[in-house]
Order: C-alpha cells, then sequence, then structure tokens
C-alpha cells in the first residue's frame, strides 16, 4: 500500500473529529450537521443527473434500503459525535468509541449471523473494549464538568454503525459506491433540515469560523476521507483498511491535543496502546479465510463488513 495514500486516508478520517471540534462553538450541532450536508447533497444530485448510468437496475427496496443505512451510518452516527464532542467529551476519545466498531460488529457476527468467531478474536474484543474503558476514564478525570451520561453518546453512535453493517450485510444487491453516498447524504440533508427547522436552529451563523468548519468537513472528511476509503479498499483490500481505521484515535488524539489543548497524559497512551494490540490480536487471529472479524469472504462482503463510508 503506498505509505502516501495510506497517510493522508488517515488524516483525511481523522479530521471529521477535529472538524466537529471546530464547529463545536460556533453554531448548534443541528445547523453545522444541516450545512454540511445540504449543498453537499445538491452538488451530489446534479452530479448522478449527470451520471446515471450507475443507478440503472435499482429498485425501490434498494433505494430505501440505502436510505436506512444512511440514517443508521451517518445521520445517526454523526449526530451523536457532533453531541458528543459539544458536550464536552474530547475528540481523541471520541474516535477511539467509534474506532472500535469494526471489532464489535465482526464479533456479533458469530451469533448473529453464524459465522465462526476465533477465541483469539474475542480476546481482541475484550482488549479493545478495556482500552476504550481506560482512555474515557482518563478523559473523563481530565475533563471537569463533562457529564458522565456524556460518555454514553458516542457509544450509542458506534452501535448505529454496527446497526448498519449489519443491515448492509443482508442486501442481496450491490450498489454503486457514488449511489451509497448520495442517498446518504441526501437523507442526511433532508432529515437535519428538517430537525434544524423545527427547533429553529436552521439561520446560519453569520460567522467565518462556522464556514471554515464547514468547508473543513465537506472537502476532507467526506471527499477526502470517503474517496480515499474507496480507492486502498480497491487496491488493498477490506484488512488494510481496516487497520488503518484504528489509526485514527491515536491520531486524532494527538491532533485534538495539540490543537485544541485535549487531554493526553499517560493513561490516554496506555489505553490507545492497549486499543492497537487488540488490533494485531485479531488480525493474528485471522489466519483462515473467513475468520477474522474484519475479513471479508468476497468484494460485495468487504463493502458490507467494513463501517459504513462517509461516516465521519
Amino acid at each position: 500500500m503506498n505509505i502516501l495514500l495510506s497517510l493522508a486516508f488517515v488524516l483525511c478520517w481523522s479530521s471529521g473529529f477535529i472538524g466537529a471540534k471546530l464547529g463545536a462553538g460556533s453554531a448548534s450541532v443541528l445547523t453545522m450537521l444541516m450545512w454540511r450536508f445540504l449543498p453537499l447533497a445538491v452538488v451530489l444530485v446534479a452530479v448522478a443527473v449527470v451520471m446515471r448510468s450507475a443507478w440503472r437496475g435499482l429498485t425501490a427496496r434498494d433505494l430505501a434500503r440505502q436510505a436506512a443505512v444512511g440514517v443508521l451510518s451517518q445521520s445517526g452516527y454523526l449526530l451523536s459525535v457532533y453531541y458528543a464532542i459539544q458536550l464536552g467529551v474530547s475528540s481523541g476519545t471520541t474516535a477511539l468509541i467509534d474506532g472500535v466498531q469494526p471489532l464489535v460488529a465482526g464479533a456479533l457476527a458469530g451469533p448473529l449471523l453464524g459465522q465462526y468467531v476465533s477465541g483469539r478474536q474475542w480476546l481482541g474484543l475484550g482488549l479493545g473494549l478495556s482500552g476504550v474503558a481506560v482512555v474515557t476514564l482518563a478523559d473523563a478525570a481530565a475533563g471537569g464538568g463533562v457529564a458522565w451520561w456524556a460518555y454514553a453518546v458516542p457509544l450509542l453512535g458506534m452501535l448505529s454503525l454496527v446497526a448498519a453493517t449489519f443491515l448492509e450485510s443482508r442486501a442481496r444487491s450491490r450498489v454503486a459506491p457514488s449511489v451509497s453516498l448520495t442517498v446518504h447524504c441526501v437523507t442526511s440533508a433532508v432529515l437535519f433540515s428538517a430537525l434544524a427547522l423545527g427547533t429553529g436552529t436552521a439561520t446560519p451563523p453569520a460567522r467565518g469560523d462556522f464556514w471554515v468548519a464547514v468547508a473543513w468537513l465537506v472537502g476532507l472528511s467526506t471527499f477526502g476521507g470517503y474517496g480515499l476509503y474507496w480507492l486502498i479498499l480497491k487496491r488493498s483490500g477490506v484488512t488494510e483498511v481496516n487497520t488503518l481505521m484504528f489509526l485514527m484515535a491515536p491520531v486524532t488524539a494527538v491532533w485534538g491535543a495539540l490543537m485544541f489543548g485535549e487531554p493526553f497524559g499517560v493513561q490516554t497512551a496506555l489505553g490507545l496502546t492497549v486499543c492497537l494490540m487488540a488490533v494485531l490480536v485479531v488480525h493474528r487471529g485471522g489466519g483462515r479465510r473467513g475468520t477474522s472479524l474484519t475479513a471479508a469472504r468476497s468484494e460485495p462482503e468487504e463493502i458490507r463488513w467494513t463501517r459504513s463510508p462517509g461516516s465521519t
């Protein structure tokens, strides 16, 4: 895998958490999310009108499923991430809780889908969750004033991603990435616009930092992160992509510490190290085809078993 390409992907995907922090002080969560997706949806619909070939053969059921996946993997997930960060949860902790999604989804594949999960892989899941607990406790101890329940908010977002993964895994027809992105973004634009209008928070603030955050999220997080996700997935496969996914938490934690002064002490470093060890355990335990928590049985399944793209 090209090192520069991988580095760019990690930075672009991690930028979603940093962008959420950038916008947290300038507007409400719903305002930020509405204006992130509304212009993006208009552009993607215009592109879809010009490039219709990817949409041929799709049924109403296919589109409805993608809309449901978008609500879970994008709308529900991002709402929880932005809200948690606005409540004071650090961007690094939020990224780490999100980052265990492939482990949780893979572990649940056994009881829910009847797929084999080895004892070593269950150990990896346990290590990953332990690392999350260590970092969360460190963040809570240093974050004075943050309500304890705020740390459950990104957990809900991670579970929303897991639900989206299983919903997508049951789809019988394969949908082009451009179609998925368009449906997800249009669904999010409609949902967030309705919520913002209903709560009286649709008007964007007359502040430059708000639009900087919006441009950051659209350019780096959506187009940069999503585009590189699919490029690396095609070139190197799902295991390599998911390995890079687990680098998001430490990168975001360091980035947040340098940019916003978020806490990053010995306990945080220890928790991140435990999570990285969990990744090594999981990948070493996935030697046989079809047994890895993050492995796929075929190319369509690769797409389904990974995190739903465009989620940051």
